[in-house]
């Protein structure tokens, strides 16, 4: 429970996730739960997809028409609440963000792990990405099991 434990439930997460029939294309998944003031999000988004409001405070919400999943939101929001996913026949595919070292390699099997830091399977490293314009924050495309949908949300590296 999120005021808890600072995890979200299963029923938060699925909130934040569109119907299956709009991911076949890359989304973008925002997963803010409270109101802070933040807003790189909506600031960043060169197809204005998603929105903050008046009040700096509000939860951005994410017009799904708009947004092609680009990822420029996901290494701009600075508490990596923001990955794109996209369903790609049994399997999905995830852009998150990533600051840790070492980043992962292409063509590697690393860990899949869920919103408790619990390992939950593994996943395929399809594409690296960092930028200077990305400041540190690297974009990291996986592939998963679509059993874990709804479980993933980062990796680690297998030692």
């Amino acid at each position: 429970m999120l005021d808890k434990d600072g995890v979200a439930t299963i029923e938060q997460v699925r909130s934040r996730f569109p119907n299956q029939d709009i991911i076949v294309k890359p989304k973008a998944i925002i997963e803010c739960y409270e109101n802070i003031p933040c807003n790189p999000c909506s600031t960043s988004c060169p197809f204005d997809a998603i929105t903050i409001g008046e009040d700096i405070n509000n939860l951005p919400t994410l017009n799904f028409d708009k947004c092609i999943g680009c990822g420029i939101c996901v290494y701009s929001c600075p508490g990596l609440a923001i990955m794109v996913c996209e369903l790609v026949d049994d399997k999905v595919r995830f852009k998150i963000s990533y600051e840790f070292i070492p980043l992962p390699k292409e063509k590697e099997m690393w860990y899949a792990v869920n919103r408790k830091g619990e390992v939950i399977g593994e996943t395929l490293i399809e594409k690296v990405t960092l930028t200077k314009r990305q400041d540190k924050t690297a974009l990291i495309q996986v592939l998963v099991d679509k059993k874990l949908l709804y479980e993933f949300v980062t990796i680690r590296r297998k030692l």
